[in-house]
């Protein structure tokens, strides 16, 4: 049976508004020592559509769950076709200055640590170093029988050599890096194995109905522990894959910041949510701050 993700959530209470001063913010920062939880708001202005936003793809599109995919040949043909194609768009993608301005943060020793919820890579591709991936990264795969990790370009090649010609038009790029494609487009697409022991390749995401793995949920709690504040970035909050970071912060009494243009689920834990585009908002806290981005003046 697929299971329907978690599409929103509806508040019990009425919470406080978003400002259009990140003041508090830049405060955080300027004192050091902060955490950054971000989620796919912040990649949106790199042409990655997030899950719940306005027009997020939840309302269309239903992703591959775990049981689905470990369960059905069929749905790993239909998830590795979309995927693969979705790839040559997915796999292009370019930080924005959103990713930017944290890569700067960090260089300045204004960051404890960045957590991000995405897949898609471009916190590292921005110049962020040490970024925990909570649900992994799109740029492997794994063998579900032997373990062996490796490149997706190598899966990528592979692909293309099994399936010369597949190039169907996808009428949209999903979060999760698969493109929608009909069964009709997806055709008769052949899925390749492990090279190593010809077992059944996954992308080293993880999927809907599946668990983070404990030693890097244990791994991103300490940081939260060591971290002076959380600053959470395009993130609804509405799983609690990161939303139990938001709870652990506000329990220890540290200060949560939240930049995100809607409602989320952690804002009565929040000091301040920011309701800007992220690019725009941590452009300006950078100004403020006059921490250069991609090593040119702060304006």
């Amino acid at each position: 049976m697929r299971m329907r993700p978690t599409l929103s959530w509806t508040p019990a209470e009425d919470l406080p508004p978003g400002t259009t001063d990140p003041e508090r913010v830049t405060d955080a920062l300027g004192t050091g020592g902060v955490l950054v939880l971000s989620g796919a708001g912040i990649s949106t202005e790199s042409g990655i559509p997030d899950y719940r936003g306005a027009g997020g793809s939840l309302s269309r599109h239903t992703p591959m769950t775990y049981q689905d995919f470990t369960a059905s040949a069929d749905a790993r043909r239909r998830y590795w076709a979309r995927s693969h194609l979705g790839w040559r768009t997915f796999g292009r993608a370019l930080p924005n200055a959103g990713h930017r301005a944290v890569a700067a943060f960090g260089r300045h020793g204004l960051l404890s640590g960045v957590i991000t919820q995405n897949v898609d890579g471009l916190h590292q591709a921005a110049g962020s170093e040490g970024v925990v991936e909570l649900h992994g990264g799109l740029d492997r795969v794994v063998c579900l029988s032997c373990g062996a990790r490796s490149p997706r370009g190598e899966l990528a090649a592979r692909l293309e050599e099994a399936n010369a010609g597949f190039g169907p038009v996808a009428a949209d790029i999903n979060p999760d890096g698969d493109a929608d494609l009909t069964d009709e487009q997806v055709g008769d697409f052949r899925v390749v194995p492990c090279a190593l022991c010809g077992g059944v390749l996954k992308p080293d995401v993880v999927f809907f109905g599946e668990n983070v793995p404990p030693h890097r949920v244990e791994h991103c709690r300490t940081l939260v522990r060591e971290a002076s504040s959380l600053l959470v970035l395009g993130s609804s909050l509405t799983v609690m894959s990161g939303l139990r970071f938001v709870r652990q912060a506000a329990e220890a009494g540290k200060p949560v910041l939240i930049i995100n243009r809607d409602p989320t689920r952690g804002d009565r834990h929040a000091l301040t949510r920011v309701a800007l585009p992220l690019g725009a908002a941590l452009t300006t806290v950078a100004a403020r701050l006059g921490v250069p981005l991609d090593g040119r003046a702060a304006a």
